[in-house]
């Protein structure tokens, strides 16, 4: 099952994300959810695995478990790289072991110290708070975005974390429109106007957080997960499916892509599972009321600033 993007690439609905995967892990979980069905990755240069994630890749094409062209690999422009973004895309090609991206997206709306290609740091400055870089704009960032597409680098390019200004000023100073907006999205922090914004003028949501972040957000921001929503928990009794399940479900249901994180098997395969059952339209309503607008991803704690306030 696949959405079709506004410039005719399809982008499968359920992606693994490698955000937080230790190197030692990376081969094994790429290998068996490629065996399970994936065939989207969702990867970033700051994850700082893309080297390991291309060494299960070009196994998996050499050995014949799949083909280049049956996957889907999406990686992201990091904060510090803004003013070297073709730079930035050919390192973490060159790691990631490929000879273009499906998709490639500005990782986070705001440019700050460079601190080397593909280094990703998060350079605080000395009052603790992250060093911004106010030279380089968004527009600029962007048009060297579209560079790589005409390059023949990426197939799309999209931006992420963007809110509804930031999407609407993309939209007007763009040539080529953004395909993709990955934003956090969840039944605690739902979005609705930014979801629906974006779909009316063609831009594909994908949810990263499908879950709320779970025992990841939990142990490094303190937030709170929907998995453990009561209401959650009797509509997965009911369909006899996994909080997750529901979860994920109900993000497939709104036309988003979901790209849910596990380094543990029989939830990869669990999380795949999500394509045989529908939620009704009068539990899709009951999911609408668990909304508690609340972002469990918080990079503030660590750059001393809150981009989203």
């Amino acid at each position: 099952m696949a959405i079709t993007l506004n410039n005719g690439f399809k982008m499968p609905v359920i992606g693994l994300g490698v955000w937080r995967m230790e190197g030692k892990d990376i081969r094994d979980l790429i290998i068996n959810s490629i065996k399970i069905g994936y065939r989207h990755f969702d990867c970033a240069a700051d994850y700082r695995n893309e080297a390991e994630v291309g060494e299960a890749l070009a196994e998996a094409f050499r050995t014949g478990l799949v083909k280049r062209e049956d996957l889907f690999i999406t990686t992201k422009l990091w904060n510090s790289d803004h003013g070297h973004v073709i730079e930035a895309c050919k390192d973490s090609l060159k790691k990631l072991q490929l000879d273009y991206l499906d998709l490639y997206l500005v990782h986070f709306p705001v440019a700050t110290k460079h601190t080397g290609v593909g280094t990703t740091d998060s350079a605080l400055a000395e009052d603790g708070m992250l060093d911004i870089d106010v030279t380089i704009s968004l527009e600029s960032t962007w048009r060297d975005m579209e560079k790589l597409a005409s390059m023949g680098l990426v197939r799309s390019i999209g931006i992420s974390n963007y809110d509804i200004f930031l999407t609407r000023d993309c939209l007007a100073y763009s040539k080529v429109k953004p395909a993709v907006n990955q934003i956090e999205t969840h039944p605690y922090f739902q979005r609705d106007s930014l979801v629906k914004f974006c779909q009316k003028h063609g831009i594909c949501v994908t949810a990263h957080t499908p879950l709320g972040g779970s025992v990841a957000n939990t142990e490094w921001f303190g937030s709170v997960s929907c998995l453990d929503d009561p209401v959650l928990k009797g509509l997965a009794d009911k369909y006899e499916k996994t909080v997750a399940q529901i979860v994920l479900r109900w993000g497939i249901q709104r036309n988003t892509v979901v790209i849910p994180k596990s380094s543990k098997i029989e939830r990869l395969k669990e999380n795949f599972e999500v394509l045989d059952f529908k939620l009704s339209e009068e539990d899709m309503d009951l999911i609408k009321k668990v909304d508690r607008k609340h972002r469990t991803n918080q990079p503030a704690k660590i750059w001393g600033i809150d981009l989203f306030a």
